[in-house]
C-alpha cells in the first residue's frame, strides 16, 4: 500500500521542520507581535530562535493624527505590534479627543493584563507618524511640520487630537507604575511623599536586591503641587538614577500589582496625584544579557536678567506669593513696581513678549524614613504675574531671606542650548540600532559597542515652532544623532529632569551645590542605551 501524502510529508523531513534556523529566523522576524508570541510556543527550536530575535532591548513607537479617536488608537496599536515585541511597559501620550480610560482599556487588552501602562494628556505630542514614518512635533494637536500627511488638522475643531503609543521591551529590567497618593482627610489633603519614595525603593529592592532604580519617569496631574515630591526624590536618589517627567498633565495608569502600593491605605479615601514608571534591575537577569543605561540631557530656554534680590516679606494668597525684596547688598526694601522697573527696562530691547520667572535658591532639610536628616539647596522657578505694591509670582514655598534671580524665555539661548545638547549626545559615541542590518547589528553587539535603542522627550509647551519660528527644533538633537531610532515625547507644563553628569551642558544656577530637577522653558532628553555582555557570557534558553 502506498504511503499517503501526509505520511510522506512527515517522514521525508520536508516542511518547516527541515528549514535552517537562518531561514526560520528571517520568517519569524516578519511576524506581528501576537503571531510571533504563538510561534515561540511551537517547539523548543522555534522558542530558541524567537529568543534570539528578542535578545536585545527594543522600543516600538507610533504617532497618529487620525481625527477619529478609535481609528487613531487602532493605527498606533497596529503599527507598534506589527513586528515582534514582548511588552514590558507602555507610555501613551494623547490629545484631548482621546478618552484616557477607554484608551487604557483598549491598549491594556492588546498588551496583556500584567503590562504597566501610563496614559497622559498634555499640551502637545512628539513622535514618529505611523503612516509616513517621519518625526513630528504636534503642539496643541496642530502639526507644524513641512508635510502634515493625510490628516489636515489645522481646523480648530481638531486642534487637540493625536496619540503616541510607545511599547518597551527591556530584558534585564523590571518595570512597574508606583503612584504618589493624595490622602483626602476631613480638613486637608496630603501628599504622601515619603510613602511614594519608600514604595519606589522597596519595589527596587524586591526585584533587584538594590534600593536604587535605574530610572524613574514621573507624570503629575496638574492639580497637586508635586514639585516638592520631585525635589525630594532628587534628594533621595543617587545621581546614577535617571529622573525625568512631566510635572503638570492628566493621566491614567495601570500597575502590574497596584495592591502593593494602596493596600495599607485601607478604606480611607485617596487619589493618585502623580505616578512614577520605575525601572529597576532584574535580580534574575540571564547571564548572557548586557546592561541597559539611561542618559539624561537638558536644553535650557532661559536667560538671566537684572540683579539678584533677597525676599524681605512673603505672603501667600490664593495659589500665588506676594513679595517685597532688597537688591543684594542694599538695605532699601522695594515694592513690586520697584523690583520690576529695572527688569522691564532691560527686557525692552531683548525679546518681544517674553515670559518672566524668578529662580529662588531654596535650602531645605530633608529626611526619608529613619535616616539622618540632611540639607539640600535647589533652584525653584516661579512665574512672574506682575506687581505694584507686591511682586506677585505663581506658587508658594518661598521664605523670607531667600535669594532669587530673574529669568526670561529666550529663543536664541534655547537654540544655542539645543546645539550644545546635540554635540554632547554625539560625544557619547553611542551607535544606534538603525545604523545597520540585523546581521551587522549582531556583529557590532558581539564586539561590545553600546547602542541607543530609544528615547523620550519632555519639552515645555512654551517652546516648539512658535518659539523658534522653525519646526522640529526640540526633537532635532535626538533625531540628528540617532536617525531612525524610536522616539516619543510631549509638550508639557513643567519639565522634570536631572542631567547625567556626562551630559551636563550648562548650569543655570550659580554654584555646583545648587540642585535643579523641575524646569521651565526647557527640553529634557532621555536616551536608553544597551551594552552587550562581555564575550564568553552565555544566555540561558
Amino acid at each position: 500500500m502506498a504511503d499517503s501524502p501526509k505520511t510522506k510529508h512527515r517522514g521525508g523531513g520536508s516542511g518547516f521542520s527541515s528549514i535552517g534556523e537562518d531561514v526560520l529566523e528571517s520568517i519569524l522576524r516578519r511576524l506581528p507581535a501576537a503571531t510571533f508570541a504563538s510561534a515561540a510556543c511551537v517547539s523548543s527550536s522555534w522558542h530558541r530562535v524567537c529568543r534570539r530575535i528578542l535578545s536585545r532591548p527594543k522600543l516600538a513607537s507610533a504617532l497618529s493624527l487620525n481625527p477619529c479617536a478609535q481609528n487613531a488608537l487602532q493605527e498606533v496599536v497596529d503599527k507598534v505590534l506589527s513586528e515582534p515585541i514582548c511588552p514590558h511597559f507602555a507610555i501613551v501620550n494623547v490629545g484631548n479627543n482621546i478618552n484616557m480610560k477607554d484608551a487604557l482599556q483598549y491598549i491594556g487588552g492588546k498588551l496583556g493584563a500584567r503590562t504597566p501602562i501610563v496614559i497622559s494628556a498634555d499640551s502637545g505630542i512628539i513622535g514618529v507618524d505611523a503612516l509616513i514614518n517621519q518625526v513630528k512635533e504636534v503642539e496643541g494637536g496642530i502639526d507644524v511640520g513641512p508635510d502634515i500627511g493625510p490628516y489636515n488638522n489645522e481646523d480648530s475643531d481638531n486642534a487637540e487630537q493625536g496619540i503616541v503609543l510607545t511599547v518597551g521591551f527591556v530584558p534585564g529590567l523590571k518595570v512597574d507604575v508606583v503612584p504618589l497618593l493624595h490622602l483626602v482627610e476631613v480638613n486637608e489633603g496630603r501628599l504622601m511623599v515619603d510613602k511614594f519614595i519608600t514604595d519606589i525603593t522597596e519595589y527596587s529592592v524586591a526585584v533587584s536586591g538594590c534600593s536604587t532604580p535605574v530610572g524613574v519617569i514621573m507624570f503629575g496631574d496638574g492639580v497637586a503641587e508635586i514639585k516638592s515630591a520631585a525635589e525630594k526624590l532628587d534628594y533621595a536618589m543617587p545621581l546614577e538614577t535617571a529622573i525625568v517627567g512631566d510635572e503638570k498633565g492628566n493621566f491614567e495608569y495601570r500597575s502590574a500589582d497596584n495592591s502593593r502600593y494602596v493596600s495599607v491605605i485601607g478604606l480611607q479615601g485617596y487619589t493618585a496625584s502623580a505616578v512614577a514608571l520605575v525601572f529597576a534591575k532584574d535580580r534574575h537577569k540571564c547571564p548572557g544579557l548586557g546592561d541597559i543605561k539611561f542618559h539624561v540631557a537638558l536644553s535650557d530656554g532661559l536667560s538671566t536678567i537684572g540683579p539678584r534680590h533677597r525676599a524681605a516679606s512673603v505672603k501667600v494668597d490664593d495659589c500665588c506669593t506676594l513679595l517685597t525684596a532688597r537688591r543684594e547688598g542694599q538695605d532699601e526694601i522695594l515694592d513690586g513696581e520697584g523690583i520690576l522697573n529695572d527688569i522691564r527696562d532691560e527686557l525692552e530691547n531683548r525679546v518681544e513678549y517674553p515670559d518672566v520667572f524668578i529662580g529662588v535658591t531654596k535650602r531645605r532639610i530633608y529626611q526619608v524614613g529613619a535616616e539622618k536628616a540632611k540639607s539640600m539647596s535647589f533652584l525653584s522657578f516661579h512665574g512672574v504675574m506682575g506687581g505694584v505694591e507686591y511682586l506677585r509670582v505663581e506658587g508658594s514655598g518661598i521664605e523670607i531671606g531667600e535669594s532669587f534671580q530673574f529669568y526670561y524665555s529666550d529663543p536664541a539661548a534655547a537654540l544655542a542650548s539645543c546645539h550644545k545638547v546635540s554635540a554632547c549626545l554625539r560625544s557619547l559615541n553611542l551607535g544606534s540600532d538603525s545604523d545597520c542590518s540585523d546581521k551587522m547589528r549582531n556583529i557590532v553587539m558581539s564586539a561590545g559597542q553600546s547602542r541607543v535603542f530609544g528615547g523620550f522627550i519632555f519639552s515645555s509647551f512654551g517652546r516648539g515652532e512658535s518659539f523658534f519660528n522653525d519646526f522640529n527644533v526640540d526633537s532635532s538633537p535626538f533625531v540628528e544623532n540617532f536617525p531612525g531610532v524610536p522616539v516619543a515625547g510631549i509638550f508639557c507644563g513643567g519639565e522634570i529632569g536631572r542631567c547625567s553628569p556626562s551630559l551636563r551642558v550648562q548650569d543655570i544656577e550659580e554654584g555646583t551645590s545648587v540642585r535643579r530637577v523641575c524646569h521651565v522653558y526647557s527640553t529634557v532628553y532621555l536616551l536608553m542605551s544597551y551594552t552587550p555582555a562581555p564575550p564568553g557570557a552565555t544566555a540561558t534558553s
